[in-house]
């Protein structure tokens, strides 16, 4: 992974920036996306949902450095060159959650294989995170596969300068013929706009009506 830093005094953003860092502003949006296309693909094919979901959702983060920017370790503003997702696993036993990462690469049976390697190395461990170390460019994915939702929201107090996107799926709704499903994005306001969040939903809906250009 490569972090380019940002210089700050000369960057298009900078009063934009400093605005909403200083209020720490966030918000989020949530949209259902027709996954009809994909999802008889996908069954089609024998995949499962979630690795497909994680693979596309990446592929979006990775499109715009608005989505990949952020602080590093050293508290340096700047963007990684591609980031990797950090995703939740349910353990039905406990009850319980753990968070994985998985390396993303762009040949989705490649993903889908380094997927199900680490699906069954790591869950059922009773860790929150059993992969370790985590890397700086990872990015948080989680499904509520329970329940639908039309709005959701996550609040992080514990560190107000976290600017990367979290991404929260929920319960596939049908509606006739056709499959939706709950999206959430959330973003920090100093980094992203309505425009970009806007670019992140239309993207999502793009790659999920044309599972034949990436899927197979």
């Amino acid at each position: 992974m490569n972090f380019i830093k940002i210089d700050l005094d000369n960057w298009k953003r900078k009063e934009i920036f400093n605005h909403f860092l200083n209020q720490q502003t966030t918000f989020s949006i949530t949209a259902e996306i027709d996954i009809s296309v994909l999802y008889r693909t996908m069954k089609q094919k024998g995949y499962k949902f979630y690795p497909v979901f994680i693979f596309l959702v990446t592929n979006v983060v990775n499109s715009n450095t608005a989505f990949r920017t952020g602080y590093n370790s050293e508290g340096v503003l700047g963007y990684w060159d591609k980031l990797d997702p950090l995703y939740t696993i349910f353990d039905s036993q406990s009850e319980t959650f753990s968070g994985i990462w998985t390396k993303v690469i762009n040949d989705f049976k490649g993903f889908y294989d380094l997927y199900l390697s680490d699906i069954e190395k790591y869950s059922a461990t009773g860790n929150l995170f059993p992969k370790t170390p985590i890397p700086e460019n990872t990015f948080s994915i989680s499904i509520i596969p329970w329940t639908s939702f039309t709005g959701f929201n996550l609040n992080i107090n514990n560190n107000s300068n976290y600017l990367l996107p979290i991404i929260t799926a929920g319960k596939f709704v049908k509606k006739g013929d056709s499959i939706y499903l709950p999206l959430s994005l959330q973003v920090h306001h100093s980094v992203c706009d309505g425009y970009h969040a806007g670019m992140f939903m239309n993207s999502i809906q793009e790659l999920a009506d044309n599972p034949f250009d990436w899927l197979l």
